[in-house]
């Protein structure tokens, strides 16, 4: 069949090279460059997500933890073993035993991992790791492992493969209609396909609005910025936000020390770029750890990316992280995703196409 996919994020590629190796002709578009936005504006984590569990969302984690190691024995070159640290400090939001708890669940859904499993640790050893770590309270903390990756090179190693099995990716090209016919307009430009997949992450929902298309979804387009801070970072964290039930991550990243992230609404109209409210939030939740390694002076870089959440009423926060697939017509509509589950969402998209 003839395969047009709009969208040239991580999710839009991996369905291209899904689809490709289905022995679809398939052309993709994209407005801007491949995987230059939300696709290389992450947390660099490949990872199963395990604050997702307090939102009961295991079916995502399970799925999450086994693309986690299928990305990191597919493509070694791009991709490595992380091993986090959560610390446990007295009166903690989240004590020892529900960190411990959860991280059981969380080994237990990854199944049959090629990762060591999670462990806990004494505060002496953490504190030999990382000298600068808050030691006030400190009781000690459990060590489990994620995954780590290059994401915008590892998205355009997707693209090469998708290339290699006949796939055309066409850059500089914005689609602004489609219908559920299967036919696209980009600019002068109108092309008809036996199916055509709507995969633009946070425009997805504003595309068919453009088009004069109706849709059962409804996304959340939320913010999450990052600070790259001027210090090694000897050990990768997960972290609670003081006096939130927030978290945060603290890793390691090309020699530095990489934060985030936060989660702020915003309209797609706004530019993309992190405010001086979000660096002091990251700035004072990343000193309250560090407190002899604080201030702005740190900063070095800052990035931001819009996340495509399936609608949550009030919160961002408890948003899910789950994706949606809807097909009517020639026109199948993907909404939400992560990183991590880029591939498997490609794959139930490409049974979608018959």
């Amino acid at each position: 069949m003839r395969v047009g996919i709009i969208g040239g994020g991580i999710n839009g590629l991996c369905c291209a090279w899904v689809c490709a190796q289905a022995g679809h002709k398939v052309h993709l578009y994209e407005r801007g460059k491949l995987a230059n936005e939300t696709s290389r504006a992450s947390s660099k984590l490949l990872h199963g997500g395990l604050r997702y569990l307090e939102q009961y969302e295991f079916r995502l984690v399970r799925e999450a933890l086994r693309e986690r190691d299928a990305w990191l024995e597919r493509v070694p070159e791009l991709t490595e073993t992380l091993r986090l640290v959560i610390p446990i400090y007295r009166r903690a939001r989240r004590g020892r035993w529900l960190i411990g708890s959860g991280l059981f669940l969380y080994d237990r859904l990854a199944g049959k991992s090629i990762l060591p499993s999670a462990r806990w640790i004494g505060s002496e050893e953490l504190m030999q790791r990382d000298p600068h770590l808050l030691s006030e309270g400190l009781i000690g903390g459990y060590e489990y492992s994620d995954g780590q990756m290059d994401d915008h090179q590892l998205a355009l190693w997707v693209a090469e493969q998708a290339r290699q099995l006949g796939a055309s990716l066409y850059e500089q090209m914005e689609v602004s209609k489609l219908d559920a016919n299967g036919t696209i307009q980009a600019g002068s430009y109108r092309m008809e396909y036996d199916r055509l997949i709507n995969v633009t992450g946070p425009w997805a929902t504003a595309l068919l609005e453009k088009s004069g298309l109706s849709t059962d979804y409804k996304l959340d387009t939320v913010r999450g910025s990052h600070l790259l801070l001027r210090r090694e970072c000897p050990q990768a964290y997960l972290l609670e936000i003081p006096d939130e039930r927030r978290i945060f991550f603290v890793l390691p990243w090309q020699g530095s020390t990489l934060t985030g992230t936060t989660e702020v609404r915003q309209r797609l109209t706004d530019p993309i770029t992190v405010s001086i409210e979000e660096e002091h939030y990251l700035l004072r939740a990343y000193g309250h750890y560090f407190p002899k390694q604080n201030g702005a002076e740190l900063v070095t870089e800052r990035y931001a990316g819009l996340r495509p959440l399936l609608y949550s009423a009030s919160d961002p926060g408890k948003a899910t992280r789950e994706y949606a697939i809807e097909r009517k017509g020639k026109l199948i509509n993907v909404f939400g995703g992560k990183w991590t589950t880029a591939h498997a969402l490609a794959r139930k998209v490409a049974n979608q196409i018959q």
